[in-house]
């Protein structure tokens, strides 16, 4: 990868995409690494991002309510055995301080042009590597949305606003697991802020936060939340270390080494 530009703030990247192929384990907080498959009884359907209707997004006045109603109305739509992710579209609205906040899940129709545009941000494509034509990130998107629910990629929307993208996913069915340790359930965060205008002024670190905080409520068989940002990526990582993630281990990723950073459920009251 090209070296960041040092006047460019590119705010929290990730690179998402891990090739398949196994290899050691690494880092300090040592764990089994955990190398798991499904049985076919999980592979019915598709993924319920692609399978849900599309999510009106609560205005800010009323966005609990709305989010505690919609969160209702979708569950009762959805199948109650195959989700792997404890249903991240029933999560609802988060109240933070930058605002009204809700993860509504990606439909291809709807939301490929903005998210196309977005990865294409020279700020962006060092980090996530799907700049090019719309058919590139569609492919990206439309692999998550056909597989089984593993991966759950999202639109973060602020205030009605669409401002970022996001990936929920179980890190333990993940192929991140062949190269660090991880546990059962625990739950990985791919996250890019959009917009310019909202880099570089803490923004980030606030809704992390709330996301990951978010999940330990909603997953409780979740103990940790982990992300591996670019050890490059400066203000990313400091993004996760604000929002009470700690630094566990640098690891040896395809194509860069990154900062395993652990928000553990334990000690999310102390961070």
């Amino acid at each position: 990868m090209p070296p960041i530009d040092p006047g460019v703030n590119p705010g929290p990247t990730f690179v998402t995409r891990l090739p398949e192929r196994s290899g050691p384990a690494l880092g300090t907080d040592v764990e089994d690494t955990l190398d798991l498959r499904l049985p076919d009884d999980f592979l019915v359907g598709l993924s319920l991002a692609a399978g849900a209707a599309a999510v009106p997004v609560p205005e800010a006045g009323t966005a609990g309510e709305a989010g505690e109603a919609l969160a209702r109305e979708v569950a009762e739509e959805l199948p109650p055995t195959y989700d792997l992710l404890d249903r991240v579209h029933t999560w609802g609205s988060m109240a933070t301080a930058a605002g009204v906040f809700q993860l509504v899940p990606v439909r291809l129709e709807r939301d490929l042009p903005l998210i196309a545009r977005w990865m294409n941000d020279p700020a962006v494509v060092t980090f996530w590597d799907l700049a090019g034509p719309p058919h590139v990130t569609e492919r990206h998107l439309a692999e998550q949305l056909a597989g089984d629910g593993r991966s759950v990629p999202c639109l973060g929307v602020l205030d009605g606003s669409p401002m970022s993208y996001w990936e929920i996913y179980r890190a333990d069915l993940d192929p991140l697991a062949r190269h660090c340790p991880v546990r059962p359930h625990d739950t990985g965060i791919h996250l890019l802020i959009g917009g310019v205008a909202d880099r570089g002024r803490g923004l980030g670190s606030v809704l992390l936060r709330a996301v990951a905080d978010r999940t330990l409520d909603r997953r409780s068989a979740c103990a940790r939340v982990i992300a591996e940002p670019d050890l490059r990526n400066t203000p990313c990582v400091t993004a996760f270390l604000t929002a009470g993630f700690r630094f566990s281990a640098e690891v040896d990723l395809p194509g860069k080494r990154a900062a395993l950073m652990i928000r553990d459920r334990s000690l999310r009251h102390l961070l």
